[in-house]
């Protein structure tokens, strides 16, 4: 099958206006005859339930937490980008576009990227509408801050609860139109699989996480918004229900996978510290505007540190490297994620990490409160400050944070066209659930950007042109794909409770992230790949011999719900392995040790691997199919990334 990313013809700044205007309409009557299922409630999903919802469409929506609210967006920390400018330093719908490509290393669509920085500047006006607590300056105008990858400010935030708020926004809209009857709300649900019938996606089959019931509901289009799958490496900065069943399943029904081995790694994340740790906290981004990133310049010096025989404090400043502001004068502490990550293992695994572990580098804000004052400070970032303290019962205005790189977004997911479309005709995805935006690297405030633009201001005028196609007919419940998909889950949580081996599913996960963050993590090579597609396979025969689920389907069953998610994440990671190794270049996160510059900087190879990686399922321990969408780059010329 061919891919057909139905990007618009024409001028860059014109694909999306002349697109929407090309677009099929359903007018008002018929859209009350038309069922839309929308599955998860985080920001991509809240937001487009409530849009469509409030267009007159009828919008059935699942989450399996106990409310919309708690979807895993309300973590989200330190801004959402937008082009306005307010600051007048420069930035602009192109800059933005810019910005973004480079930070994905040149591995994204430039049409889709571009819409996303067209229309950023439409979701602060909606949010601000809808009564999201954005910090403001002293005039009362909306205040922005830097984010990793810019050069101006353009980030807006809401202290370090910028996710949350946002959410509370989408919530309120899509309670509204709960109220109204608009939205059917399932909570506590969990979708099992995508019923594909007669080519075209048609319903789903969940799981009610109270009762055990397995039931279909039918709809003329599904609405996948699950957000990403960093929970496959065990510990990330995810919530522990993150997954990536729906995406895994609807990937098994046909829906292509696209590029799974781009994963992000946060730098400043709050240090592992045991085995009894079963997440990860992030620090906000934003922390990098004030703090400042050092370690030691010396392995005697990092040896005193971890040993005790020094304090922090007593360090002198000639004792102190300031890496990223050496290295990257241009940029200094505010280069992208990939970059500062990279920078601060290569201090660990150089001997200079701090912390009793080793495995850490400082995040220090003694210079920016000399400055500025700790009640400044404070008034910024003090419920992050709070956060570390309460976490590490140690106090960040008195000394220097610890921080060291976390599995955080993926930029991998369904694949998609312009229209947010899957190859699955009536099957779409949105937000972090597909691959569209972000390339090989996220670039900070960016993800709560797409989100929302994918639900806001894109799905509601491209949703419309299919349906308009297929027309309002009732879809037939009593077709054979949704029994038989039905039956299939049904069978498929028999064999999962028939498990009564000696060994737990959080045991299989947690060697699974062994396998993923020491293979396919911040650094791969060829040995390396090679040796994880073999231990995966040893662990995948391994779990469907001795893992152990306890208890039944029909009750609440936490064992149950792990197994099946831990089962696709061992499936997924191979898929992982093996994109990996069929990418042989450097490029964003995605850092072969085999492919890099005499600096030591990801190396792109632009003439073989300038293309999205999208994976085709064809049976169980079956090799994948690749399929290869070529990026063609009209608007931006390919260059070696430099943030000097």
């Amino acid at each position: 099958m061919s891919l057909d990313s139905k990007i618009p013809q024409g001028a860059l700044a014109e694909k999306w206006s002349k697109h929407k205007f090309n677009l099929k309409l359903v007018n008002p009557a018929n859209k009350r005859k038309y069922n839309i299922i929308v599955v998860g409630t985080g920001l991509a999903g809240a937001s487009a339930a409530a849009s469509l919802a409030e267009l007159g469409y009828n919008v059935t929506a699942f989450c399996f937490q106990d409310s919309p609210r708690r979807a895993h967006s309300i973590a989200a920390q330190g801004g959402i980008n937008a082009a306005k400018n307010y600051r007048n330093d420069g930035d602009s719908v192109y800059r933005l576009f810019y910005d973004t490509i480079k930070g994905g290393d040149y591995r994204a669509r430039e049409a889709n990227v571009y819409r996303l920085a067209e229309v950023s500047v439409n979701i602060i006006d909606q949010c601000v509408a809808q009564g999201v607590p954005f910090a403001r300056e002293y005039g009362g105008l909306l205040d922005n801050r830097s984010f990793g990858g810019a050069q101006v400010s353009r980030t807006f935030y809401a202290r370090g609860q910028t996710g949350q708020q946002l959410l509370l926004g989408a919530y309120s809209a899509l309670n509204r139109q709960i109220h109204e009857g608009k939205v059917k709300m399932y909570t506590r649900t969990e979708m099992l699989d995508v019923v594909v019938a007669d080519g075209q996606a048609k319903g789903i089959v969940t799981r009610n996480l109270k009762t055990g019931a397995i039931e279909t509901h039918s709809g003329h289009a599904v609405l996948l918004c699950t957000g990403g799958y960093s929970n496959v490496f065990y510990l990330s900065t995810n919530a522990i229900g993150s997954n990536v069943t729906a995406a895994w399943r609807a990937h098994k029904r046909g829906a292509y996978f696209a590029n799974p081995c781009y994963t992000q790694i946060h730098p400043t994340c709050i240090p592992v510290t045991g085995t009894h740790q079963s997440k990860l906290t992030l620090m906000s981004e934003s922390l990098r505007n004030d703090g400042r990133v050092w370690a030691p310049k010396t392995k005697e010096v990092a040896e005193k540190l971890r040993k005790g025989e020094v304090k922090i404090e007593n360090v002198k400043e000639d004792d102190r490297d300031y890496f990223l502001e050496r290295k990257y004068p241009s940029f200094g502490n505010l280069v992208p994620r990939d970059v500062a990550s990279r920078n601060a293992k290569e201090m660990v695994d150089d001997g200079r990490g701090v912390g009793g572990s080793g495995i850490a580098v400082f995040l220090d804000f003694r210079d920016a409160i000399q400055r500025l004052g700790e009640d400044t400070v404070r008034a910024k970032y003090g419920n992050l400050f709070d956060m570390y303290y309460q976490i590490t019962d140690e106090n960040p205005y008195k000394q220097p944070m610890r921080i060291y790189p976390a599995v955080h977004y993926t930029m991998g997911g369904l694949w998609v066209d312009y229209n947010l479309s899957t190859n699955i005709p009536g099957l779409y995805c949105l937000g972090e659930a597909n691959f569209s935006d972000h390339g090989a690297n996220r670039l900070g405030a960016s993800a709560l950007m797409q989100g929302l633009a994918d639900g806001y201001f894109v799905i509601p005028y491209t949703l419309g042109d299919y349906l308009a196609t297929i027309g309002p007919k009732a879809v037939d419940t009593n077709h054979p794909a949704f029994a038989q998909t039905k039956k299939d889950v049904e069978a498929y949580i028999a064999k999962l409770l028939a498990l009564k081996g000696n060994k737990t599913v959080v045991e299989y996960h947690r060697e699974l992230g062994h396998i993923m963050w020491e293979y396919c993590g911040m650094a791969r090579t060829e040995e390396g790949l090679t040796k994880a597609r073999g231990l995966i396979q040893a662990l995948k025969d391994d779990f469907w011999k001795n893992a152990i689920v306890v208890g039944e389907n029909e009750e609440i069953n936490a064992s149950l719900e792990r197994a099946g998610r831990v089962a696709d994440f061992i499936e997924l990671g191979a898929l992982m392995v093996e994109d990996a190794l069929s990418r042989r270049e450097s490029c964003g996160g995605h850092f072969r040790v085999e492919s890099q510059t005499e600096e030591g900087e990801a190396l792109r190879n632009d003439d073989e691997f300038a293309y999205v990686a999208a994976w085709e399922y064809t049976g169980d321990n079956q090799p994948e199919v690749l399929h290869k969408e070529d990026l063609v780059y009209e608007n931006v010329k390919l260059t070696q990334r430099s943030y000097k």
